[in-house]
């Protein structure tokens, strides 16, 4: 067998027709084709499930029971398969805890560089803090200025009211001498009276010492009976014989002290060779540990007429009295409760009970249901009726008064209840008239009350449909407690860090590791620096918000690394490079860290996956991709195509399902699937380089690319119906207060780089705004200031690429509702009549006509243990999912099942006489899904498919030309043949006087449109900005946009071919 070839012979898996195909390995190869051809069945439901069935099938039967099981897919054999990765655009998670620096594992390593090299400040006066030992703290009083005169402090009280007498007797039974209050030097031997209504601070002077560089003397701050710290009985003025270090003289408790008495020495001129002596360091080392015993952990080093300087053996902030948890990763993980917020548990965001969504429409009463939650009981519950009755009578309004004319008290009462008992009269059901007296509670407390109290699921929904996420009110939206947000690196905590984009990011761990002056300062810094205070006693603390966003216009590191820093995080600061590198190569440098995994689209999910893979650096992987293109304008698609090379350079393979051009070009090696979709697919039409598929006359593919087809401009550009809708003060996200008009009766693109605003403007702002207009939808649109044009439009209806149905049992029949009429049909034959069945009998989802082993599915799973489960067709109806008397109902020859079988093609032809059923066959079809089958599972559909399903279901009903169709990338997943198709069914939208508002990077369609509006520059921060609005040839003359540039190019391509077709046809008439 070649190793330098993945060998598939008699594919069968779906539409495919037994097919041979041979793949070089170690190249990027491209397998295109129409959508439905079979791409994905050969690449994900053959090749990848095939290597994931043997990757399962090599583990042990123990590790294998944990593991999803894979049934063998219908091929004959395929060799030389090397173990396979999927790239997939399904793969997004919905975990709300989910981000881009978790899924990239960033945030991992971002926790480990904070627990290992953090700075901790106290969370409430911003002061670092720093846990030191004796040795550290020894360290730092012989880094100290030489002549300082230094006291040691052990602070007792901090702060708080009382005499202290016991304290003052208790230190002078000890033995020693003085105590400062209040910032004040006080002899012990005197009497201590202290206002007991007022806040003290106390400090015990355990010793005074001197720098000087000839000899020390000393006396500590003691009786002469005393132990002094260094463990030996001292006098008065001993003289040491060495230098040391030594008490200053006890008269001199008032700082003034004569020099000329007291010649005391703390170094000597062999200052740095004496640092080292043991013996100098252990007396040093006594005295600090019995200050330090005495202040509970913390000295205080008083230089006199100077600076204080405290030092904690604990993590612990001594002014405010809050202790900090030991750093480890786990104290930056929202994940976890060491870390996350407990108010919020670490999502950043709280439901709450939502005013807006209550009060949905302000314009009508009370009794028409203003209050969205009682629309529904107020004119069908006498209970609640008399309760409003009983509150409109008390506070004297109508309930016929417009919500919006009622007083703010008025509506406060309503919303929030009262504090006085309201009596009520209420007739209950065959009763008497009786008075209650009751505490009404109001709408909005009910309704958080049943919300926390309730066990039923049906319950919490209907609330949560007056409830909207809110930013935390503790950590602001930062998901993390104070003291972890109060760990700094570079003076930004973790929280700042991941609110920059991925490039700014960059920009940050650049300026993190460069090099600065003074780093040689900072390097001592976490022993010298402790906690400092002013002479005067007055605090000094560093002053941070720990929830400030950084301005990209400031340096973003305010503090550099020093060596020892960057020694310990060198390792992990390179895998956080690696990974933004990445990140920035398949064109994601917009994104920040912290954004939602659940708000990302499914092109930027995949790319975010291919950039963890190549961080990865795995070598001979077989790597299958799904349209990694999608969602890339053409400005990035460069970098992604260089970072496909790049993969491959590393030793794999790359299987990449792709209709990009510019991807096909790039390719070694292309498979072309055709030649139709469905049925009429599943066949190798070409393969080769991309110029044998160019030269192939039979590859529809080929066709395109040859340009020997090609999609055409539309003849002219509509002008519209006059109208527009203006769009004001958009700044949602990264959006900047922009005013764009859309024209009304027009084919609208709105075009940008990936993270410029165009989803935000058109998807948050635009639809939420007119789907709460015209349907009273709840979620909130985004901030914008107006909306005006309104009352040109009567609908808006959003297409698109979610699944039609998340279970097999919807369908395209179900789907469109050509299912009703179709079991309406068969219901009126004359059998049915006889027998007295009704629709419900042709249901496969309800007792009557479904058969009842399989439960309508058709299909019986038989669990298998350690191998996989297998799915065999139900033995009772043979995989047809009804039962006996179900089937024997015929319709021109056919059962119900044998119609749920047929194409959407072959059922047009069946039921041309049934225009109900007919249109919708002809929609679907016209869409380009001929080849679908009635009855397929909805869960078997591709983001494509199922959003041509929902245009057709569109098409098919009747027109008002007051519409706005709203299409997120629709050709996504769409050859070049089916884009023209899409485009013909949108023009014939447009024509028939509705509005199409399109996102969309595919230049074959932006050249089709009537309208560009063209944001950009550049994406995240750099983006939001409206760069051109008009024609696609005024937008083409635009040399601000990149959107234009490449344009201009096409035109010039579409000039070029036609003088040359022109020149072609001159030269066959002469």
């Amino acid at each position: 067998m070649p190793q330098d070839k993945i060998v598939i012979r008699g594919a069968r898996e779906h539409n495919l027709k037994n097919i041979d195909v041979t793949i070089p390995r170690d190249k990027i190869v491209v397998i295109t084709g129409l959508s439905g051809s079979g791409k994905s069945s050969l690449a994900f439901d053959t090749i990848f499930a095939e290597g994931q069935r043997r990757y399962i099938e090599s583990l042990s039967a123990y590790a294998r029971q944990f593991l999803d099981k894979m049934e063998k897919p219908d091929v004959d054999h395929i060799d030389g398969l090397s173990p396979a990765i999927s790239i997939d655009q399904k793969g997004t998670t919905h975990n709300p805890r989910s981000t881009v620096g978790t899924v990239t594992e960033i945030y991992d390593y971002l926790r480990l560089l904070y627990a290992r090299i953090g700075h901790p400040h106290c969370p409430n006066c911003g002061r670092e803090v720093s846990q030191q030992t004796i040795q550290q703290i020894v360290d730092a009083v012989l880094n100290l200025p030489e002549n300082s005169r230094i006291m040691l402090l052990a602070p007792l009280v901090q702060g708080r009211k009382g005499e202290y007498k016991n304290i003052f007797e208790e230190m002078r039974r000890a033995g020693y001498v003085r105590v400062r209050v209040d910032g004040k030097i006080l002899d012990l031997s005197d009497e201590i009276d202290l206002d007991k209504q007022k806040k003290h601070t106390i400090e015990v002077v355990v010793d005074r010492l001197v720098i000087h560089k000839e000899r020390a003397t000393t006396s500590p701050d003691h009786d002469e009976n005393h132990l002094s710290p260094f463990g030996q009985r001292s006098t008065l003025k001993k003289v040491a014989e060495r230098p040391t270090l030594y008490d200053v003289n006890a008269e001199d408790h008032n700082e003034q002290g004569r020099d000329d008495e007291l010649s005391l020495d703390v170094l000597s001129s062999r200052l740095q060779e004496e640092k080292s002596d043991p013996a100098l360091r252990q007396r040093l080392s006594d005295s600090l540990e019995t200050t330090l015993k005495l202040g509970g952990g913390v000295v205080l080093v008083s230089i006199i007429d100077g600076e204080e300087i405290l030092f904690s053996e604990k993590a612990a902030c001594v002014y405010c009295g809050i202790s900090l948890p030991e750093i480890a990763p786990r104290t930056f993980s929202f994940n976890s409760p060491h870390g996350a917020c407990p108010t919020c548990t670490g999502l950043g965001t709280q439901q709450e009970i939502d005013v807006e969504r209550i009060v949905t429409h302000p314009e009508v009463s009370l009794l028409q249901g203003a209050i969205a939650p009682w629309s529904k009981v107020v004119n069908g519950s006498q209970w609640h009726a008399s309760i409003l009755e009983a509150l409109a009578h008390k506070y004297d309004f109508s309930l016929d008064t417009p919500w919006r004319e009622l007083t703010e008290e008025q509506q406060q009462k309503v919303l929030y209840g009262t504090s006085e008992p309201l009596t009520i009269r209420y007739t209950p059901h065959h009763g008497h008239a009786r008075k209650y007296t009751i505490n009404f509670e109001g709408v909005i407390p009910n309704l958080d009350r049943r919300y926390k109290q309730t066990d039923s699921e049906s319950i919490r929904e209907e609330i949560e449909n007056y409830m909207s996420a809110r930013v935390c009110p503790d950590c602001h939206g930062a998901r993390l407690k104070p003291e972890t947000l109060a760990i700094t690196v570079g003076g930004r905590n973790i929280v700042q860090v991941t609110d920059l984009s991925i490039v700014l990011a960059q920009r940050f761990f650049k300026e993190l590791e460069a090099e600065a002056a003074g780093n040689a300062e900072r390097a001592i810094a976490p022993i010298v620096n402790g906690q400092g205070k002013k002479k005067n006693g007055n605090d000094n603390p560093l002053k941070r918000d720990p929830y400030a966003k950084i301005d990209p216009r400031e340096p973003l590191v305010q503090v550099t690394l020093t060596e020892r820093e960057r020694f310990i995080g060198r390792q992990v600061l390179k895998e956080i490079r690696a990974r933004l590198q990445f990140l920035v190569d398949v064109g994601l440098e917009y994104l920040t860290l912290d954004r939602a995994a659940a708000s990302l689209s499914g092109g930027e999910a995949q790319r975010i996956r291919l950039a963890t893979q190549i961080g990865s650096g795995l070598m001979g992987v077989l790597y299958i991709l799904d349209e990694p293109s999608i969602g890339l304008h053409q400005r990035d698609n460069e970098r992604l195509i260089k970072t496909l090379v790049r993969l491959r350079n590393l030793g794999n393979t790359l299987l990449v399902v792709e209709h990009d051009e510019d991807t096909m070009r790039a390719a070694d090696y292309i498979i072309d699937i055709g030649p139709g979709a469905g049925e009429h697919g599943g066949e190798v039409v070409a393969e080769g380089t991309y110029a044998d598929i160019v030269a192939n006359t039979n590859s529809l593919t080929g066709d395109y690319l040859s340009r020997r087809r090609r999609i055409k401009l539309p003849p002219q550009r509509r002008e519209g119906n006059g109208h527009f809708l203006t769009i004001s003060g958009a700044r949602e996200n990264n959006l900047k207060n922009i005013t764009v008009d859309i024209p009304l009766g027009e084919f609208v693109v709105v075009t940008g780089v990936s993270g410029s605003g165009k989803s935000t403007l058109i998807t948050d702002i635009l639809y939420r705004k007119l789907a709460h207009t015209f349907f009273r939808a709840h979620d909130k649109p985004g901030a914008h200031d107006a909306i005006e044009g309104l009352e040109h439009l009567d609908k808006v209806i959003d297409i698109d690429q979610s699944p039609i149905g998340r279970t097999p049992r919807s369908n395209p029949a179900t789907y469109t509702n050509a299912f009703t009429g179709i079991r309406e049909l068969f219901a009126q034959v004359p059998e049915s009549k006889i027998r007295g069945y009704l629709p419900g009998r042709f249901s496969f989802n309800v007792k009557g006509g479904r058969c009842e082993a399989c439960k309508g599915e058709g299909i019986v799973k038989i669990e298998m243990n350690f191998l996989p489960d297998v799915y065999v067709p139900c033995e009772v109806c043979k995989g047809k999912r009804y039962n006996r008397e179900a089937l024997e109902i015929h319709f021109k020859g056919k059962n119900i099942a044998d119609v749920l079988d047929m194409t959407i093609e072959e059922a047009m032809s069946f039921f041309a006489n049934v225009p109900s059923i007919y249109n919708k066959m002809k929609t679907l079809n016209e869409v380009g899904l001929g080849y679908m089958r009635l009855g397929q599972p909805a869960t078997t559909l591709s983001g494509g498919e199922a959003q041509r399903v929902k245009l057709a279901t569109e098409l098919a009903r009747r027109a008002t030309g007051r519409t706005m169709y709203i299409l997120d990338e629709p050709t996504t997943g769409l050859h070049f043949a089916d884009i023209d198709r899409l485009l013909q069914v949108l023009q014939r939208l447009v024509d028939n006087g509705n509005t199409i508002v399109v996102i969309e990077h595919n230049l074959e369609v932006i050249k089709s449109a009537d309208w560009i509006i063209d944001l950009g520059p550049a994406g995240g921060d750099a983006g939001g900005q409206v760069i051109a609005q008009g024609t696609p040839d005024d937008v083409a003359e635009n040399e601000q946009s990149f959107t234009g540039h490449f344009l201009q190019r096409m035109f010039n391509e579409e000039i070029a071919l036609a003088k040359a077709h022109h020149a072609e046809n001159q030269v066959v008439v002469g």
